[in-house]
């Protein structure tokens, strides 16, 4: 099994982080990735560098207007008298006004959705670079592999195609499950992330050929707060097609395992070609952003039921944060699948 990853995260250090009035400094951290990757490495799998991929793959999720905000928004914003050193938005409109307008700050307010996706000097290279790990696990999967770890930070399911939010910039798991719809009728989506992937709900949200399903804390009390209901099922030819299943906060381990047997079961149903994993790791008791008591042996588990799945499967990680056992959990869930596959 190869794992992918790149060294271009490394200068993406997001600083500013507001929860609840209180200024923190950012938990998604580079040092995430580097744990990352010793786990990968420990749990048995083989590291390569990902390719670097036209822009054109990422314009297939993504809108031109938005990536060219992400590319030009820190320079713009550094030419703004008494300008912080992250670009962050002020102002938020919620799409409620007349035109979009082309100064930064009310792009910035446009093309965020939140204050926890700080832009600094290199964050759009570490976004293109994460979203280049991605695809080239897709193209490993495409080219006949079984399974395929994409190491992605920063992650990415929070962000729409016009909107990056919670940590995420580009939708990681969203282009590869579009690029793989090249060469599998089907793709279905799985996320296992304490918080419900909206952006990438929101990107299939009218389709039929994209199956999403995500496993998340109820969004009643947590982030993000306004999407990740169960009634969310669809719209026009999607309909049907979205499942959401949210639990309450305090969600112990094995209803959290039954429910993902559940979302298996559904996946199964639709009979995808590839399953794409939208791996967070912060169900964890522990994880500094948690809302289950989900244990080590929790997420082994986890990985034996992913494994039993005789489907192709790609794993995007998304979420899991600093803690002295984020290094495992990647460890126990690659080899609780590995295990279920025989590799």
């Amino acid at each position: 099994m190869l794992s992918y990853y790149t060294e271009a995260h490394r200068n993406h250090r997001p600083e500013f982080f507001l929860a609840r009035g209180v200024v923190k400094r950012c938990e998604e951290q580079p040092e995430r990735a580097d744990i990352l990757l010793q786990a990968a490495r420990a749990a048995g799998l083989e590291a390569r560098q990902a390719d670097r991929w036209p822009l054109h793959h990422k314009q297939a999720v993504h809108s031109t207007a938005y990536l060219d905000f992400l590319d030009n928004a820190y320079a713009q914003w550094q030419l703004l008298p008494h300008a912080g050193p992250e670009v962050i938005a002020n102002i938020h409109p919620n799409r409620h006004c007349g035109r979009y307008s082309n100064g930064v700050v009310a792009r910035a307010g446009w093309h965020m959705a939140d204050t926890a996706c700080a832009i600094g000097p290199h964050t759009y290279e570490a976004v293109m670079a994460s979203a280049d790990v991605a695809l080239s696990a897709a193209a490993h999967i495409a080219a006949g592999a079984r399974e395929a770890y994409a190491l992605c930070r920063p992650p990415g399911h929070h962000a729409f195609a016009d909107m990056a939010g919670g940590h995420c910039y580009l939708n990681n798991t969203a282009i590869a499950a579009q690029w793989l719809r090249q060469h599998f009728h089907t793709v279905a989506i799985l996320d296992v992330d304490v918080h419900h992937g909206n952006g990438t709900q929101g990107i299939f949200y009218k389709r039929d050929d994209v199956l999403t399903v995500s496993v998340h804390a109820d969004p009643v009390g947590f982030y993000p707060f306004y999407w990740g209901f169960r009634a969310e099922t669809g719209q026009g030819r999607g309909q049907g097609y979205n499942h959401n299943c949210p639990l309450p906060i305090g969600t112990q381990e094995a209803t959290w395992l039954r429910t993902i047997e559940r979302a298996l079961a559904v996946v199964n149903d639709y009979a995808p070609g590839c399953l794409v994993v939208a791996l967070g790791l912060d169900a964890y008791a522990h994880d500094p952003l948690s809302a289950f008591q989900v244990s080590v042996d929790g997420f082994y588990t986890l990985g034996t039921r992913l494994g039993r799945m005789d489907i192709p499967m790609l794993l995007v990680q998304e979420g899991g944060y600093l803690s002295e056992d984020l290094g495992e959990l990647l460890q126990q869930t690659l080899r609780g699948l590995r295990v279920a596959r025989g590799c």
